[in-house]
This record gives C-alpha cells, sequence and structure tokens, in this order.
C-alpha cells in the first residue's frame, strides 16, 4: 500500500516497516511540502501500534534530499528553522528505530535529516555535507548539534567550517554511517536493519533510544541513574517476562508492546 502526502513524500507499508520517500524531483529538496510530509509520515508510523519501524529515503539514483529550498526561506528563515528543528526533534524522539537509507547526495537539511534518524546507511555513491557556510549562514536543523556528537568535534568541525562534501567511503570511515551497500542493495539492506529492529520488543526499542538520548551529553552518573530508571520500568513489563520465560524455553518470543 502506498500513500503520497502533500504531494512530495510517499509513503508505503510493508508488514511491520513504514518506507518514507522523499519524492521531490529534479533534486527533493526540501520545501515546506516536504517537511510536513515527512513530519505526518512519523507521526502516523508513531501512531500505528503495528508499525515497528522506519525507512527514510530519497526517490531516485542522485538524490536523497539536496538541502532545504532557499526560496522559501523568507527574509529571516526563522519560521524555516524552528520547523525544521521541530521535525528532526520529532524523528529522534520517535518511539521507533529510524534508518536513514541514503541513496545519493544528502547535502545541508537533507543531511540533518539523516542525522536525526538512530541508523544510517549509504550507497557507494551517496554524499554528505553541510554546505550551509559557503552561503554566509550555518546549518540551522541540527547540524552544528548532532553532527560533533556524531563523529566528534575536529571532524565536525573541519566540514562545517569547510562547507565541503564527504563521499560514503569516507563517510563510513568518520562513523557517519555503519555501512556501504551498492545502489543496487540499499533497500534490501535497509529492510533487513529494520527487520531485525523490528523483531525486537517495542518497549525494550522505545526505552533504550530515551536512555541514549537522555544520557549522551550528560555526566556518567546521571546517564546510568536514567539507564536504571528505564531497566526497572522495563523489568516489570509483560514482554520482560515473555522474554525470558521464551529464552529459558528454548523458543521465539512473542511480544505484545505491554
Amino acid at each position: 500500500m502506498s500513500t503520497v502526502l502533500h504531494d512530495t513524500v510517499r509513503v508505503e507499508r510493508e508488514g511491520a516497516l513504514a518506507i518514507v520517500t522523499i519524492d521531490h524531483p529534479p533534486a527533493n529538496a526540501i520545501s515546506r511540502a516536504v517537511v510536513a510530509g515527512i513530519a505526518q509520515a512519523f507521526a502516523d508510523a508513531e501512531a500505528d501500534q503495528g508499525c515497528h519501524a522506519v525507512i527514510l529515503t530519497g526517490a531516485g539514483p542522485k538524490f536523497f534530499a539536496a538541502g532545504a529550498d532557499i526560496t522559501e526561506f523568507g527574509s529571516s528563515g526563522g519560521d524555516t528553522v524552528a520547523t525544521g528543528q521541530a521535525l528532526t526533534l520529532a524523528m529522534e524522539r520517535s518511539r521507533l528505530p529510524s534508518i536513514a537509507a541514503v541513496n545519493g547526495i544528502a547535502f545541508g537539511g537533507g543531511c540533518e535529516l539523516t542525522l536525526a534518524c538512530d541508523v544510517r546507511i549509504a550507497s557507494s555513491n551517496a554524499r554528505f555535507g553541510q554546505p550551509e557556510i559557503k552561503l554566509g549562514i550555518l546549518p540551522g536543523w541540527g547540524g552544528t548539534q548532532r553532527l560533533p556528537r556524531l563523529i566528534g568535534r575536529t571532524a565536525a568541525t573541519e566540514l562545517l567550517f569547510s562547507g565541503d562534501p564527504i563521499d560514503s567511503a569516507r563517510a563510513l570511515e568518520l562513523g557517519l554511517v555503519s555501512r556501504v551497500v551498492e545502489p543496487e542493495t540499499l533497500l534490501e539492506a535497509a529492510r533487513a536493519i529494520a527487520g531485525r529492529y523490528a523483531g525486537q520488543s517495542p518497549l525494550a526499542l522505545a526505552a533504550t533510544k530515551r536512555a541514549i538520548a537522555e544520557g549522551l551529553d550528560r555526566p556518567l552518573a546521571d546517564g546510568l541513574e536514567a539507564e536504571r530508571r528505564e531497566f526497572v520500568a522495563l523489568f516489570a513489563s509483560e514482554d520482560a517476562k515473555e522474554g525470558i520465560t521464551a529464552f529459558l524455553e528454548k523458543r521465539p518470543p512473542t511480544w505484545t508492546g505491554r
């Protein structure tokens, strides 16, 4: 089943997976309609208890998303920044694991969308970059914050100060992506990863995401406290009881999300 949102974003459901595709030719520039479409796609997936993972990708062989549509910035760009940040935060805070399947160029806001996903895999022809500095501006959808957290301050500063792109091999070397595959196998690889995540306890996945997000940039003691709270709450769940019982009985668990 395929649904088109705001004329620029396609959503296909494959069992427990939602595949969200930016389809805004010629370069999949991120317009207001694209932002609205992605936001709706994630909100719909979040509300659907039958959905357990999301894949975000771009249509065509060349572009994941070539950046924000600067023709829509207006006089200040403040609204654009607020809307984009709200979208990336919603993606990051979703209970669902998200996989960016980067099929081509991911520049500017396109790169920032990948940073808001939990996992990034790339086609061998993918390229990543934050070229805003060359326009006399800076990334506004989390690039200055998430990129250093993902690849370290030194490497991120070089990319942000120069505005120069990197290829998929360099992205893998820096830890920006976890895997590089050939273009024709990208979605297959993304489906395999998403399918593995979708097969886990949804409660445990959501709790793990919260623990990572809460503790990542805080002192270790605070992060451990967040982990402890999540563990205690999760241990009392039906899913935890089922997981332990299934392990002892040497059978696959049946998760209920309770």
